[in-house]
């Protein structure tokens, strides 16, 4: 009886080796698919990213231009804005001034006729 015991006992013993050593082997190689996986996963999720780096500086970058061509415009508009002041200034100015010398030339006129009426009655009296 003891004999069969031990065999037996040896026999399981066996079988359990066998049985840790199919399930270490069958857990390797599902770890190296696992890690081949993830390598792989890695790669895609590498190549996915700097694509979308690529795509962020693209628009970065057009976005960018657009600020720039923005502050142009801006700058421009300001500068019109700037120069149409001066020349309503200006021409407020020539405008007052144009005034002034109609206002003038209306005086000269007048005292001109009154002038003319003078001459001709002094030209009266010396005939």
């Amino acid at each position: 009886m003891k004999k069969e015991r031990r065999l037996v006992f040896l026999a399981f013993a066996v079988v359990m080796v066998f049985g840790v050593a199919v399930y270490f082997r069958l857990w390797s190689v599902d770890y190296r698919m696992s890690s081949d996986e993830a390598q792989l996963l890695r790669r895609e999720f590498d190549l996915a990213n700097r694509e979308a780096m690529d795509e962020s500086a693209d628009w970065r970058r057009m976005y960018d231009q657009e600020v720039e061509r923005a502050s142009m415009c801006i700058k421009e508009l300001n500068n019109t804005k700037k120069r149409m002041m001066e020349e309503n200034g200006a021409n407020s100015y020539l405008n007052k001034r144009l005034e002034l010398l109609q206002k003038e030339n209306m005086d000269l006129l007048e005292r001109v006729e009154t002038l003319m009426q003078e001459l001709e009655g002094e030209k009266l009296k010396c005939n």
